[in-house]
């Protein structure tokens, strides 16, 4: 029993600096909140990179060409995953028609198509007639429609509003790396591309 017991306490005082040294933030340089109650995750060689938006926003229409760039810097580095969302009276319709498209494997397309729809076209993007012609201009056609008009992403448009409340999101862009970084455009002076930097910077103090 004594030797168990000794067993037991040398492997805890083991794991100790391990569950220390995993909780513990490395010096993360640039303009950034750390959400509460959400755990900071990376293995140091890939970071998941959350991007809060709305088709409605002007500041996220654009942060859209700043993508690439950083993308580009970090190649095979960052999962970035699209969390579209929608403020007071707009419609949830563009995000459900993102995430339909995503799931054809057009979803990068579908982004670019709405932002253009709402900004340059000057197109209702909550109308289903005009979401349903940037479907079939980018080759999804009567089955993307029924989909829409059924509401088969309904629930993954309010699950990314869930998440929206829970990462505590007030503005878009807002974008969350590594689980519990949060910065946003307010941070930067809702100048695009010294967020573009901000956001960088942060990355390159994690990805070093």
């Amino acid at each position: 029993m004594r030797f168990k017991s000794l067993l037991a306490i040398l492997m805890a005082l083991v794991l100790i600096p391990l569950s220390v040294s995993a909780a513990d933030m490395p010096s993360i340089k640039g303009s950034y909140t750390v959400v509460p109650g959400k755990e900071y995750k990376t293995d140091g060689k890939t970071v998941e990179v959350l991007e809060f938006l709305s088709f409605y926003c002007g500041h996220c229409y654009g942060f859209e060409k700043s993508i690439p760039v950083i993308k580009g810097n970090f190649p095979k580095k960052l999962k970035w995953k699209i969390m579209p969302i929608y403020w007071g009276e707009s419609s949830s319709k563009p995000g459900e028609a993102y995430f339909l498209a995503e799931e054809a494997g057009k979803g990068e397309q579908m982004k670019k198509a709405l932002f253009n729809a709402n900004f340059v076209e000057k197109k209702d993007i909550g109308k289903l007639e005009v979401l349903e012609a940037i479907a079939n201009d980018l080759g999804l056609g009567f089955d993307f429609s029924m989909k829409l008009r059924r509401g088969d992403k309904a629930k993954d448009a309010q699950r990314a509003l869930e998440m929206a409340r829970a990462y505590r999101i007030e503005e878009t862009p807002t974008v969350i790396i590594a689980g519990n970084i949060a910065t946003n455009s307010h941070l930067s002076g809702h100048d695009i591309k010294a967020f573009e930097d901000n956001v960088m910077t942060i990355l390159n103090s994690i990805l070093k």
